[in-house]
């Protein structure tokens, strides 16, 4: 299910038991793939909820650049939500999910094992307030920006090598 920050607050709340090992992860989920989907169920094997926080189209944009995201933001999360290892979708704005850990509290935080804690913005405020960091293993290495990259460079060939219909 997609959810407000409240609203996720008050899910919680209301049913600790049924969220708690609480894992937190965060990312764009643009152009979803199948590394996506075995760090997801690797994420959710940690505790007995996931909650994936989504950042917004804007926060995509500062991110990754003017051409991104691909997908809009709203339906990134509702991909996400379909999915079995996800409990709960949650977007944001910021380029960070500080304020996200920060609110949620989740017990572990995961990010893939592209990261080290030296290199994870995040770090900091997982170290402040105590929640165990998870790097998980990157077991399918795929890129978004390289597979929309080698769709543009797929276009453009395809482009250059059809000629233009002959009018008489």
């Amino acid at each position: 299910m997609v959810y407000g920050e409240v609203e996720l607050l008050q899910a919680i709340a209301q049913n600790p038991d049924r969220w708690h090992p609480l894992v937190l992860t965060n990312g764009c989920f643009d152009l979803l793939h199948v590394g996506h989907v075995r760090y997801l169920t690797a994420a959710r094997a940690l505790g007995r909820a996931l909650v994936v926080g989504v950042n917004q189209d804007a926060a995509v944009e500062q991110l990754k650049g003017p051409s991104r995201p691909i997908i809009p933001d709203w339906q990134r999360a509702e991909v996400l939500a379909a999915l079995r290892a996800v409990d709960g979708v949650v977007l944001f704005g910021d380029r960070t999910a500080d304020h996200l850990i920060r609110v949620l509290n989740p017990d572990i935080y995961v990010k893939g094992g592209d990261y080290r804690p030296e290199t994870l913005p995040e770090y900091g405020t997982v170290q402040e307030l105590g929640v165990r960091l998870e790097l998980i293993q990157v077991e399918v290495p795929t890129s978004t920006s390289q597979v929309v990259a080698r769709i543009a460079r797929r276009q453009v060939v395809m482009t250059e090598t059809t000629e233009a219909p002959k009018l008489s």
